[in-house]
């Protein structure tokens, strides 16, 4: 049995209100990342956590915090969703200090595989994701 955690984009969830419904569809009909498992294999999914949100200083030890969390229920791997995927420009700041963390638990790039459907909800995500946005260092020494 693998028991698996999904890291959601706080951006996507919380600004745009995915719901995380293609990440789920994937995990029930094991496409896209989903697929990799075997067809015996049973998978039980033990949490659906976002990301600290960007941009962030205290990132991964927020991130790091908030899996602790799922551990408790022994999960096995992480899948980071599409969106993190396609657009974090921390995905691989977070990927490295979660496998430091936890080296037992296996990170998995992906959940869903992108649709003709999805390339409005995508060109969303880059908007949300270039717009210029205050930094805490921004909040902090008080830049405009």
């Amino acid at each position: 049995m693998a028991r698996i955690g999904i890291l959601t984009c706080s951006n996507a969830t919380q600004d745009l209100g995915c719901s995380s419904s293609s990440c789920l569809s994937a995990f029930r009909k094991r496409q896209g990342a989903f697929s990799s498992y075997q067809d015996d294999e049973d998978l039980d999914l033990i949490g659906i956590i976002n990301c600290p949100g960007c941009p962030t200083l205290t990132g991964p030890e927020k991130l790091i915090q908030r899996i602790r969390g799922l551990t408790e229920f022994r999960v096995d791997v992480i899948h980071f969703t599409y969106c993190i995927k396609a657009l974090c420009p921390f995905k691989s700041k977070y990927k490295k200090a979660l496998e430091e963390a936890f080296p037992n638990i296996r990170i998995v790039l992906g959940t869903h595989q992108v649709s003709i459907k999805d390339k409005d909800y995508r060109n969303k995500v880059k908007r949300l994701f270039s717009q210029d946005r205050k930094t805490m260092v921004d909040v902090i020494l008080k830049k405009d």
